[in-house]
């Protein structure tokens, strides 16, 4: 367009914006007298006015934005390189911007992997979990034990004083206990976000928990019984299963009486019949023990009448006198005779006293105040006098354990170079596929007529004594064994090597075993046989000393 009209059509527009500017009071006045509101400016006025002003404010925001990041990033020389390649102002400002999001990242955490760097870059946070961390279901799950996250019932665990909060998660329970089940979902659900359970111990719930959350079982001989009590309570069978386990090989004659009054309560046969081979068998150490002190008085009279005790009644009588003082005890009465008598109630006359020799009788029950004189007068009477009175105490002795015997040589025999006894050793291992209990050995004895033998007899495992009784027997010159015993019998596991030994000081002249066998079946029980490096004598599997174990099944 030539010069002159370009300055023709600058000057129309000068024009037309003066003549708008004259003419707005008349619009005003007009706008007015059609009834707009006083102070109300005409709609274009409005429009130009926000347009004006909204154009104000996106320039003062992008100088105030250029400016904070010309502040936290000053132009480097990459950025320059980067302008001076071809890229954009607005391509700087989106760097600038991402480098800003970087900087408010990294003062919430203090490293990032690259691929949560990548997803900032992305604009898609996704921060380390601990699900992602426990990739497996049992070990999630696991995390959640004794945990406040995501709990929803809390249990108040104990007797008050000693009471225990402790978070837990239905679902979880309702899983592993029916119930719990019945408890949370059941028609008569529990609402209350807090549940008390005074009768269990805070140490055997945790460990319920735990197996529920995890399938671990963790037991304690000082909580495996309240642990059992709690999986009976919840019928989580597995775990009562493993207490009983436990409870089985742990149990010992200190023991045996507890558990006996514990297997009872809790139903428990398998274990009931284990206590009853213990406490037969060693009955000596069990009656004797703290733990007898502690049963209750049903199962003192269930014990009193067992007709096994492999004991003699004197060991009886004087077990009972420490229950009824520990009971008086636990009763806050003084241990007197007249509260003695009424603690022990019938179970006084359940005592085999008559079966003891005069002897014990007149050293112990007679002088124990215990019973009455007239008592004590039949008593004496009934052992001494040809027309015996009546008594109230039962009047035949128990009949105890019928001991066993293992014999391991098919033959014996003795020659002119016989067997001979300088203090050295005869030994040899065995091992059996049930639990027995050992009493003592069968020894020979002389071949040159009666004869005494001093001895001392060992039955170790590992190296370790087990047991060990140095005594005397005599031999009549025959090839019978003699049997030598043990103070008290040991019980011996299954599967598992043990060691006998024995040395002998007497006549030299002596019979020995032979064509000896190294698998024995004796009864229900099988024994088998293995020389030992103990043995410095010449005894072993195929002949020898030591023709038998004398023990209890």
């Amino acid at each position: 367009m030539p010069t002159a009209d370009c300055r023709l059509v600058h000057h129309g527009r000068i024009m037309r914006c003066l003549t708008y500017l004259l003419l707005l009071p008349e619009t005003l006045k007009k706008s007015k007298k059609v009834g707009q509101l006083p102070g109300r400016l005409p709609v274009c006025y409005e429009v130009l006015t926000l347009s004006l002003t909204s154009k104000k404010k996106k320039q003062q925001q992008q100088k105030e934005k250029k400016k904070m990041a010309a502040e936290l990033y000053p132009p480097n020389n990459t950025n320059n390189t980067n302008l001076a390649n071809g890229t954009t102002v607005a391509d700087a400002e989106k760097t600038k911007e991402v480098q800003v999001n970087q900087a408010s990242s990294s003062s919430s955490s203090t490293a990032t992997t690259p691929t949560t760097q990548q997803n900032i870059n992305n604009n898609n946070v996704d921060p380390p979990s601990w699900q992602c961390s426990h990739p497996t279901l049992r070990e999630r799950n696991a995390l959640m034990f004794n945990n406040e996250l995501m709990a929803d019932v809390h249990f108040i665990v104990g007797p008050l004083g000693g009471s225990q909060r402790v978070p837990a998660h239905k679902y979880v329970l309702a899983v592993g206990s029916s119930v719990f089940c019945a408890m949370f979902y059941g028609d008569l659900a529990e609402e209350e976000s807090e549940i008390h359970i005074p009768d269990v111990e805070p140490a055997a719930f945790l460990i319920l928990l735990k197996y529920m959350y995890s399938d671990e079982i963790d037991l304690e001989a000082d909580t495996v019984l309240a642990t059992l009590y709690a999986a009976k309570k919840y019928i989580v069978p597995a775990l009562a299963k493993a207490c009983v386990t436990f409870l089985e090989t742990s149990l010992e004659a200190k023991n045996a009486c507890v558990l006996l009054s514990q297997s009872r309560l809790f139903e428990e046969p398998e274990l009931t019949q284990r206590c009853w081979e213990v406490i037969d068998a060693q009955a000596e150490l069990a009656l004797c023990s703290e733990g007898f002190c502690e049963i209750d008085l049903q199962t003192l009279e269930i014990i009193l009448r067992r007709e096994t005790l492999n004991t003699k009644e004197v060991v009886v009588f004087e077990a009972v006198m420490n229950w009824a003082t520990a009971e008086c005890k636990r009763q806050g009465l003084g241990p007197t005779t007249r509260n003695k008598r009424e603690v022990l109630g019938k179970a006084l006359f359940l005592v085999r006293i008559p079966t003891m020799s005069l002897e014990e009788f007149a050293n112990g029950a007679a002088q124990s105040d215990i019973l009455t004189l007239e008592e004590t007068h039949n008593v004496f009477l009934w052992y001494t006098a040809a027309k015996k009175p009546q008594l109230d105490y039962p009047l035949t002795a128990r009949k105890g354990l019928a001991p066993q015997r293992c014999h391991r040589f098919q033959s014996s025999a003795y020659r002119s170079n016989q067997w001979r006894y300088r203090g050295r050793c005869d030994s040899i291992q065995f091992a059996v596929d049930k639990r027995i209990f050992i009493a003592g050995l069968g020894l020979y004895g002389s071949s040159g007529g009666k004869a005494e033998y001093s001895v001392k007899i060992e039955l170790k495992r590992q190296g370790v004594i087990l047991a060990q009784n140095l005594t005397k027997f005599v031999s009549d010159g025959s090839s019978s064994t003699f049997p030598v015993w043990f103070e008290h019998p040991v019980q011996v596991e299954q599967d598992a090597f043990y060691t006998v030994s024995a040395v002998l000081d007497g006549n030299e002249l002596s019979y020995f075993g032979q064509e000896g066998m190294t698998e024995v079946q004796c009864g229900k029980v099988t024994f088998q046989f293995q020389c030992s490096s103990d043995s410095t004598n010449g005894t072993g599997v195929q002949g020898g000393q030591i023709p038998e174990l004398v023990f209890y099944a």
